[in-house]
């Protein structure tokens, strides 16, 4: 312990030996302590030194003690009486004072610190002395900001904050990861992940262990999940960064949980993911295009565009051609029911390219309301899919419309060349992928075309 003097007014507080054992104790207390502190008399001069003070300035408490205040070696000339007139203050004034002097290492550098003053006083309530407690000031900006820091998360900051006991379960949460998962921040505290993601919560948890385990990784990560809500389950994507929590107390690294930050992109990917989309479409498109140039038949191109088309977009497909001279129709001059017959179609069973079907077989005995017959005679795009989960009635759905077992969502675009109607093409999905929407019905308006026009100009070369 380094050694603390005492003056002469302190000598006279006690005779003998309990006075020294009690100087020594305070000098041990006060070596024990993490915070710097010196004290000084009634007339400034420094009276208790302890090691931390003499870590962060240099000055060891022999060199210390004795001195009157910090003029002439811990703070500079030009400083000396400011520093001085506001440290006795402290003596005369009620409660703590604090300040920030710049104060001198015996190196000769310079060391920025933050004081808290109070006096001491004696049995007759007059000033007896001083104590000073100092510390740098980065340091104690360094917490401000650390407590700062964790407030803004847990309360003020646009993305998700969640730390993750060692359990893997949410022991923390700020205010926008609690809207994220659609529950209250007490609400999700200790329950497990399962219970608030459905899908995805796999690839999460493994994340999270990855990162107890082995350290966080160098780059964030995309994570599509399904969040469980009182108001239906939202498909999102999340950003994700995680940080492995350490106990900064521990000699050794005690693992605390992991630190998850997340963003939602979902918006951004769903448009990155509909450009691409486009972008594969219009290929498909060309490529089709291409192929179909070097069919010899036109009936053969117009399944060419058919196969194509089919490339991530459906599992099956049907092409019905309004029968006879009913073709040559225009809109608004036919009279009687529309009639259509099976012109090619894809294979039910293994994969395959679409056959064609003899152009001499019987009408298809769609019911009335088909989504085909509809789409003849709205002359534009139908969409159609089956309602619930229940498997055996989707399969009645599909057998009735008579579609491939399996199918639960269905799309009919038109076929027209030259303003006149000549048939219909169909795509079918099975239950594996979503229902048709609104760009998937102007992609298929757009194959409907190509194959209209090879159509037509098989119907020419027939004549």
């Amino acid at each position: 312990m380094s050694a603390s003097r005492r003056s002469g007014a302190t000598d006279e507080l006690g005779p003998g030996e309990p006075e020294r054992d009690g100087a020594d104790l305070l000098a041990a207390l006060l070596d024990g302590m993490d915070a710097a502190l010196c004290a000084f008399d009634a007339d400034g001069i420094v009276t208790h030194w302890n090691r931390e003070a003499a870590r962060i300035l240099g000055w060891s408490a022999a060199e210390a003690v004795g001195r009157r205040g910090f003029s002439g070696w811990a703070v500079r000339p030009a400083d000396a009486d400011e520093v001085e007139a506001r440290l006795m203050a402290a003596m005369r004034a009620p409660g703590r004072q604090v300040h920030e002097f710049a104060l001198l290492t015996k190196d000769g550098g310079r060391v920025l610190v933050r004081t808290q003053s109070a006096a001491v006083r004696g049995p007759d309530g007059k000033p007896a002395g001083l104590y000073c407690a100092f510390s740098e000031v980065h340091t104690q900006i360094d917490l401000e900001r650390s407590i700062a820091l964790s407030e803004a998360l847990f309360e003020d900051a646009s993305w998700g904050v969640v730390l993750v006991d060692a359990d893997l379960r949410p022991a923390v949460v700020n205010a926008h990861a609690a809207r994220a998962l659609g529950s209250g921040r007490t609400g999700l505290l200790g329950r497990p992940l399962g219970e608030l993601i459905s899908q995805g919560v796999e690839e999460l948890e493994s994340a999270l262990a990855h990162v107890l385990a082995e350290g966080a990784p160098p780059a964030p990560a995309e994570l599509w999940v399904t969040v469980r809500r009182p108001d239906g389950d939202a498909r999102r994507c999340w950003r994700s960064g995680f940080v492995r929590l350490a106990s900064p107390l521990a000699e050794e690294p005690v693992p605390l949980g992991v630190g998850w930050l997340f963003q939602d992109i979902t918006e951004s990917k769903r448009t990155e993911q509909e450009a691409a989309q486009l972008r594969f479409r219009a290929n498909q498109l060309h490529r089709a295009a291409r192929a179909a140039a070097e069919c010899e038949d036109p009936a053969e191109a117009a399944t060419t565009h058919l196969d194509f088309a089919l490339a991530g977009f459906a599992d099956h497909a049907l092409i019905d051609l309004v029968i006879g001279d009913e073709q040559t129709e225009r809109d608004g001059d036919r009279t009687g029911p529309v009639r259509l017959t099976r012109a090619a179609s894809t294979p039910t069973g293994p994969s395959g390219p679409s056959l064609q079907v003899s152009r001499t077989s019987l009408p298809v005995r769609y019911p009335e309301g088909h989504p085909a017959l509809q789409c003849v005679d709205r002359v534009g795009s139908v969409r159609a899919s089956a309602s619930g989960r229940d498997t055996a009635k989707n399969r009645e759905w599909a057998e009735a419309r008579q579609w491939p077992d399996g199918t639960v969502h269905a799309l009919c675009a038109v076929l027209r060349s030259r303003g006149r109607t000549l048939g219909v093409v169909t795509f079918l999905r099975g239950p594996s992928r979503s229902q048709f929407e609104r760009a998937d019905a102007t992609y298929a308006e757009s194959v409907a075309a190509r194959i209209a026009g090879t159509l037509d100009l098989a119907r020419v070369l027939d004549r």
